[in-house]
């Protein structure tokens, strides 16, 4: 790539990954939360005892404000599909705006119809229909996060799909294969379940705080000990997902299973790194050790991505040579290809789509049957043609590498946690413990750690592409000055850190507050 090009794309990137992780600051929250709000209010309506009323009230104050910054950043973030991505919006807007299109007539308006009775229809409406309502809002944060998934899953893994060529745009063929593509399944479940981990431990380690300060003791207590229940579950289906998001990432996305573990050179019964260091400097094909240190399990990686602790794993070595197998757009199973020739079966296919669309200009029937044919056999490398070095499909090992460990370490942790709140707040033992309260309450951190670690392995674990194998992200930027998006990104960093700022600060004043007496 040219300097400018490559300046406008780096800059793209890090304003479209700065408006997404504050994005995602906000809605794992809003997910998890909401369901635990719910089954509080179950609480109050089978047992009629105000104090679930006001324990709900509280936590509905929490919801609303994360909500409300949530849908404000969610905005900002579709708005730069168009802005900052315009031939991605082309090739792909068909497919792709499907997925939003339906999260916002569905999911959206259900939101926003039943939040208003969640929060102002206290003493106006039914116990029963008050509470049908916060379910419904719970099961529409959860609906809306569905539909963003799937359209995400098919950035990774784009099935049920045909490439026009009258058009140059992808079209949905096959509406049932792209929600219930393997991808989007897994990817949904660990997604949501991962939020549903980080408000649990959100509100065991505020109850912390109120137990440290000896305020709302009951309160605290009982919100801990259904905290601690929700999240300890969740946290065990999390990891049950992980193993399959692991499953489906060495199938379908390997590059990316092998920059996650740093592993250059693969082989049969490959460890997997528990704990390492990456050696400064190492490149692809250098034959250079690539752990500067490692703790590792014996053929733990082989049986984590296949069940078979013998069964081989390529590296990125060996991806670039074609040393391996996949799972194509088609769910077949494909011998790889060495890079180099996948980049000039790509390069076949953009000038098979040019000689595509020349010869429909000139309405040569026959050319364009034969251009077309060329394209077709040749597709699934497409965006192989705009790499210039197979090094460029490599994406950041180190980042990748060491968010994916922390991510996996954290969740360890947060099975620990919740497993001792759990037990100390059923054996009411646990506002002795100062240690482990001061431990609970700085978790919250660590949570939204964890989180965000999530999200930069999934986006930058499949770089260079914004589609797999078919749209790298130096082809899917939109025709503007490097500058004018450097100028939006801190614009927009500026916009973010006071909105930030702002909800933190309006979180730890109706904590400080506690909850209210029931009216």
């Amino acid at each position: 790539m040219n300097t400018l090009l490559t300046a406008l794309v780096d800059w793209s990137r890090l304003q479209f990954a700065l408006t997404a992780m504050c994005h995602w600051i906000f809605v794992p929250l809003t997910l998890g939360l909401g369901v635990m709000i719910a089954i509080m209010e179950t609480i109050y309506v089978r047992t009629g005892n105000d104090f679930w009323k006001r324990t709900v009230k509280f936590w509905m104050r929490i919801f609303g404000v994360n909500f409300a910054f949530g849908v404000a950043t969610g905005l900002i973030l579709e708005f730069q599909f168009g802005t900052n991505w315009s031939n991605y919006s082309w090739f792909v807007g068909d497919i792709f705006g499907a997925p939003l299109a339906i999260e916002g007539i569905l999911a959206f308006f259900m939101e926003a119809t039943f939040i208003a009775v969640m929060f102002f229809g206290w003493n106006k409406v039914s116990k029963k229909f008050h509470l049908l309502s916060t379910w419904l809002v719970a099961l529409s944060v959860n609906l809306s996060a569905l539909w963003i998934l799937v359209a995400n899953a098919w950035m990774q893994y784009p099935a049920g799909m045909y490439f026009n060529p009258d058009t140059a745009r992808n079209e949905m063929i096959d509406f049932w294969a792209v929600i219930f593509s393997p991808v989007a399944i897994n990817k949904f479940t660990h997604t949501v379940l991962s939020g549903f981990t980080l408000a649990a431990v959100f509100v065991v380690g505020v109850s912390a705080w109120f137990l440290l300060k000896k305020r709302e003791v009951a309160f605290a207590m009982k919100s801990t000990k259904l905290a601690a229940i929700f999240g300890l579950v969740s946290a065990i289906l999390l990891a049950i997902t992980g193993d399959g998001s692991a499953v489906q990432v060495a199938q379908k996305q390997p590059m990316k299973l092998a920059a996650m573990e740093g592993l250059y050179e693969g082989g049969n019964g490959v460890k997997i790194s528990a704990i390492g260091i990456l050696k400064p400097g190492k490149q692809p094909l250098d034959g250079k050790d690539a752990m500067l240190f490692d703790i590792s399990i014996p053929k733990g990686l082989s049986f984590l991505a296949y069940g078979d602790l013998n069964a081989y794993v390529a590296g990125i070595d060996d991806i670039i040579k074609g040393d391996y197998h996949y799972i194509d757009r088609k769910g077949e199973k494909k011998q790889g290809i060495p890079m180099t020739e996948r980049m000039e079966r790509g390069r076949l296919a953009i000038d098979a789509l040019k000689s595509y669309q020349d010869a429909k200009e000139r309405s040569n029937a026959a050319a364009m049957q034969e251009a077309k044919v060329i394209l077709e056999e040749n597709f699934d490398h497409f965006g192989y043609g705009y790499l210039k070095n197979p090094k460029e499909a490599v994406p950041p090992v180190p980042l990748t590498f060491y968010t994916f460990h922390i991510m996996i370490l954290l969740g360890g942790f947060f099975i620990i946690l919740l497993l001792l709140s759990w037990w100390w707040s059923r054996g009411g033992s646990l506002e002795k413990r100062r240690w482990f309260l001061h431990l609970s309450l700085w978790s919250i951190a660590l949570a939204y750690i964890a989180s965000q670690c999530g999200w930069i392995v999934a986006e930058v674990g499949r770089q260079p592409w914004t589609i797999q194998d078919l749209l790298p992200v130096s082809a899917a930027v939109s025709g503007v000055k490097a500058g004018t998006v450097q100028t939006t990104f801190f614009i927009f960093l500026t916009m973010f850190i006071v909105l930030l700022i702002a909800e933190v600060g309006i979180m730890l004043r109706q904590i400080k507050k506690g909850p209210e007496s029931s009216q």
